[in-house]
């Protein structure tokens, strides 16, 4: 397991007509989401993080395939290639991820600003991952959530040759972490 306090900022949209390339083979939810993490603590120590899913793999609980996923630690990159085939690389931020926040990398760019509204409630749940591999299997992990939230509407902008065109620019539907305890199970 991977225990550690996070808070984030998650948010949704409709899949562009260009996601389906960048997501996996089979049946697909034509949902997008995406989050921006602040890892307070880790096994690897703090880190933060983007990632996103262009559709979700169709089954009983939605699962994210994730192509796109940045961090700033490099012990957090061998992490998530070695334990759950994350395709993870390194990028620098800068920010609130509660508030204005950026990510960057070679030839891209994400911000987000995240306008919290209403009652902070508690959260229990979690997200599944369904990473592909080279030889056609998958690996699936499971992340548990508990903390507090609040609903937000999400500004995006993002900026790259593949990730503009299927992380749509805009205000989305979302909810923010303010606080909580993640643990990620290993891969099966």
């Amino acid at each position: 397991p991977w225990p550690a306090a996070v808070r984030a900022t998650l948010w949704w949209h409709r899949s562009t007509p260009a996601a389906a390339e960048y997501g996996p083979d089979g049946p697909t939810l034509p949902i997008t989401l995406a989050m921006m993490v602040d890892y307070l603590d880790s096994p690897v120590g703090p880190y933060r993080e983007i990632l996103a899913s262009p559709v979700l793999r169709r089954g009983l609980i939605p699962a994210m395939a994730v192509p796109f996923i940045a961090v700033d630690s490099e012990p957090s990159v061998h992490g998530g290639r070695a334990h759950w085939r994350l395709p993870k690389v390194l990028a620098t931020f800068s920010g609130d991820v509660l508030g204005d926040f950026s990510a960057a990398g070679g030839g891209w760019k994400v911000a987000t600003s995240a306008r919290p509204r209403g009652p902070e409630l508690p959260i229990i749940g979690g997200l599944t991952f369904a990473q592909p591999g080279d030889d056609g299997s998958i690996s699936r992990a499971t992340a548990r959530l508990r903390g507090k939230f609040r609903y937000a509407r999400v500004g995006v902008e993002a900026e790259g040759p593949t990730l503009s065109r299927w992380l749509r620019p805009g205000t989305h539907h979302g909810i923010v972490i303010t606080s909580g305890r993640m643990s990620t199970g290993p891969a099966k």
